[in-house]
């Protein structure tokens, strides 16, 4: 029988952009995840993100056979969320994988206090170009060469990229092609395409970034915690890995690229999360 691994998304990217990873990870474990955090009204975004902690906790629970325990791994945000609810609920978690969510503690998390209040974490962090994001494209054609003229999403491996595309900004259901799905008969490729993460849903995700997690790890975690980051990371930069260190007890890799390599070298990344995972089954 595999093992149960929930995969929890970074901050704007549905689950369903980490499809090539899913399908690397598939022989040795069945991947679970949620499409989008935050867009389910039980669970709002707020300080600290307690309801969105315990949306992953309802999710691991309604579909976790009765004793089992699983992997939590996460990106960014969902590197964040894995580690609270194995906090929350370590008897349900055999361990933790963080890509590139590198913890704030000490100083820093006086400061990212301290900018929270101000307002100054708006311009520090990718927030503000949140707020003004495009939301529409008269095309896949469109959306595709828009995503794909930008330095950051050039470098993405060209099958991520893809499914972003595909599942980030689905074509808009429209009359008969709602019953039929999103396909190319339909006319899915040129209907109109439409962001599928809210905007502002992500803007609330940046402005409410957790500031305690670090005094909450401070004397250790329950469970195993493995830590993967990118060498050109710039939130890496920014937090340090100081209290990540201690928290992970050497089970840390490093990938070339920036803080959205899963999706610039998703196969390396597949290899490194087996790599690391095995290790803290070990």
């Amino acid at each position: 029988m595999k093992d149960i691994l929930h995969f929890s998304h970074a901050n704007g990217f549905p689950a369903s952009t980490y499809r090539t990873i899913f399908a690397e990870l598939a022989d040795d474990y069945e991947i679970r995840a949620i499409e989008r955090f935050g867009h389910d009204p039980r669970f709002p975004v707020t300080r600290d993100w307690p309801h969105l902690v315990d949306q992953l906790l309802e999710d691991i629970d309604a579909r976790r056979p009765a004793d089992a325990k699983v992997w939590l791994v996460g990106h960014s945000l969902g590197g964040y969320l894995s580690l609270m609810a194995a906090l929350k609920r370590p008897q349900w978690v055999k361990g933790v994988v963080m890509l590139d969510s590198p913890v704030i503690a000490g100083w820093r998390s006086n400061l990212l206090r301290l900018s929270q209040w101000t307002g100054l974490d708006t311009r520090l962090s990718p927030a503000a170009a949140t707020k003004n994001r495009r939301t529409d494209w008269p095309s896949r054609e469109d959306a595709w060469r828009h995503f794909h003229a930008k330095p950051a999403f050039a470098r993405w491996d060209e099958r991520m990229l893809s499914d972003y595309i595909d599942f980030a900004i689905p074509a808009e259901m429209v009359g008969a092609a709602a019953v039929g799905g999103i396909n190319e008969a339909a006319g899915g490729l040129s209907r109109p395409r439409k962001l599928a993460f809210d905007r502002d849903v992500e803007f609330r995700i940046y402005k409410t970034l957790p500031r305690t997690l670090g005094a909450r790890v401070a004397h250790g975690v329950p469970v195993p915690v493995g830590f993967i980051a990118g060498t050109h990371s710039r939130e890496v930069r920014q937090v340090g890995l100081n209290m990540t260190q201690r928290i992970v007890d050497g089970h840390l890799e490093w990938i070339e690229g920036s803080h959205l390599f899963p999706m610039e070298r998703p196969v390396e990344t597949a290899r490194a999360l087996q790599r690391t995972l095995n290790g803290l089954r070990g």
